[in-house]
């Protein structure tokens, strides 16, 4: 897809401010030079901020890329990874955020030390910062590159270089501060630029007729794109396996990833206070409802429009290349692009977080100051951008790149769910039933897809959590020598009570509009 003049110049304005902004925000971030301002934005973000700024850090190329080619493959099935996350949201705000505002938790290794020992902590830390690495940010870079290779025919090494570089200018300047005071602006273009994308798409179904009538034609033509719940005759259950991928696995993985992760919930820690923090989660689940409609109609639109593709990831950028016109890819472009670097910044931003605090200061360099602490992390950035850009491009092979972070964040999800699910609700979890979860978090998934290698994911993770929580609770109960464990892990009354009326009818309305979601496409 060739790009007019008057492209380049919508997509060069967008880098402009977005790197003005930042230049902006890192010049007033620097004269604060302590790690809690860099890494945690000195605690002054807005519940807007918060919410747009998970929500750029969730959305990336493996949406716009990866679930549309599972829209593509197998139609809106694959919005329960987005639809259900909207509740998901709403259950880490309510009961997560305050045990961590109230703990003064800054990254989730930090969790795991006060809650159980240093050595959880150690190990877990160097685990977050491979997965990071080597999962996290080579699929999404692989994704964007690909995606600049198809829209606009750059090398997939270059590709892959200007995204790590883009990404490195918005996160080492200012840290968290700079990165969710630009997550504004990119969720902007993120939102415009799907918005297009999805109207075209549409559009083209109805041969220009408009989007309404390419949707109703849609529902037409493909009726078996419209099911949230897949037959087993279909070739995508394993994927989405019936209706335990609703009530399943599913809340195993997103519990892990909105509650555990540190590239979101980092975000929601950076706020004012707990009530902000709680406003920006909720509000992240709103932008959560509208992510089907930028990324899984267009799949599904390719798949009627018989897009000529080799495989399903390239749904989107066909449709880019094919039905947007001059003048607009530009804004499309560009959305692209600002949906890709503002996850890779936090990611990068996170990963540096928990190599500085929870390793560089925690066992390299005890008595180092804030500035140098700071310091460290920018190097870590840039040696971890570098390694991740080497690795990227061997993920050529892979057809659904969505469902390969799935299943390899599946491995890990239902260990770490159950450290932090009994370590916050149970008081007598002990050190050594949790260090057994850590040594059984790989074993038990990989030992059931072995003994089971036709289970579908999501059901290895639900039963995977199932056998480790089982083991938690059993060694705790007779691990009666530790009291201190459970002495040590008090909560006050009433920590999870929300008096915030604005939270409560917010989250009301997202819970009748998912009924009337599921209802309607059961």
């Amino acid at each position: 897809m060739n790009l007019s003049i008057a492209d380049i110049t919508v997509f060069f304005v967008y880098c402009a401010l977005i790197i003005g902004t930042g230049i902006l925000i890192s010049r007033k971030a620097g004269r604060r030079k302590d790690s809690t301002g860099y890494f945690m934005a000195g605690n002054t973000l807005p519940w807007y901020i918060v919410g747009s700024s998970v929500i750029a850090a969730n959305i990336s190329a493996e949406q716009f890329i990866g679930m549309s080619g599972s829209g593509f493959s197998m139609g809106l099935a694959i919005a329960s990874y987005e639809w259900l996350a909207s509740i998901m949201l709403i259950m880490v705000a309510l009961w997560f955020l305050p045990v961590f505002v109230r703990k003064k938790i800054l990254t989730m290794p930090q969790f795991l030390e006060l809650r159980y020992n240093r050595r959880i902590k150690t190990v877990l830390a160097v685990f977050w910062l491979l997965l990071f690495i080597f999962v996290n940010l080579t699929s999404i870079l692989y994704l964007g590159a690909l995606s600049i290779k198809t829209v606009i025919g750059i090398k997939m090494g270059y590709a892959i270089a200007g995204l790590a570089l883009f990404s490195l200018l918005l996160t080492v300047g200012g840290g968290l501060r700079t990165i969710a005071g630009t997550d504004m602006i990119q969720v902007g273009f993120l939102i415009l630029g799907g918005l297009i994308t999805t109207f075209l798409a549409l559009n083209a179904v109805s041969d220009g007729a408009g989007a309404f009538e390419g949707l109703s034609l849609m529902l037409e033509k493909a009726p078996e794109k419209f099911h949230m719940i897949l037959s087993r005759s279909d070739p995508n259950y394993k994927y989405m396996p019936g209706i335990r991928s609703v009530f399943g696995g599913i809340w195993i993985a997103g519990i892990y990833y909105f509650g555990a992760n540190q590239y979101i919930i980092q975000k929601a820690l950076g706020a004012k206070s707990l009530r902000e923090a709680q406003r920006g989660m909720v509000f992240a689940a709103y932008l959560k409802l509208l992510i089907p409609v930028l990324v899984v109609l267009p799949g599904i639109a390719a798949f009627v429009l018989n897009a000529d593709i080799a495989k399903p990831d390239e749904a989107y950028p066909w449709l880019l290349h094919k039905f947007v016109p001059k003048g607009i890819r530009g804004i499309v472009f560009a959305a692209l692009i600002a949906a890709i670097v503002s996850s890779l910044a936090a990611i990068i931003n996170s990963a540096s977080t928990i190599f500085s605090m929870d390793i560089y200061k925690a066992h390299l360099k005890k008595n180092t100051s804030d500035a140098e602490t700071v310091r460290a992390g920018k190097i870590a950035c840039l040696i971890i951008v570098v390694v991740a850009s080497l690795l990227a491009s061997t993920l050529s092979g892979i057809n659904q790149v969505f469902q390969f972070i799935q299943e390899y964040t599946g491995l890990v999800s239902p260990g770490i769910t159950a450290l932090f699910v009994l370590g916050i609700f149970w008081k007598r979890t002990t050190s050594k039933a949790a260090w057994i979860a850590v040594l059984l978090t790989f074993p038990v998934p990989l030992l059931a897809k072995w003994i089971f290698p036709s289970m579908p994911f999501l059901d290895n993770m639900l039963l995977s959590f199932l056998i480790i929580s089982l083991q938690m609770i059993l060694v705790s109960l007779a691990d009666r020598k530790k009291p201190h464990d459970e002495k040590k892990w008090e909560l006050p009354e009433r920590i999870f009570r929300n008096d915030d009326p604005v939270f409560k009818w917010a989250s009301l309305v997202i819970l009748l509009i998912l009924f009337l979601l599921y209802y309607t496409f059961w």
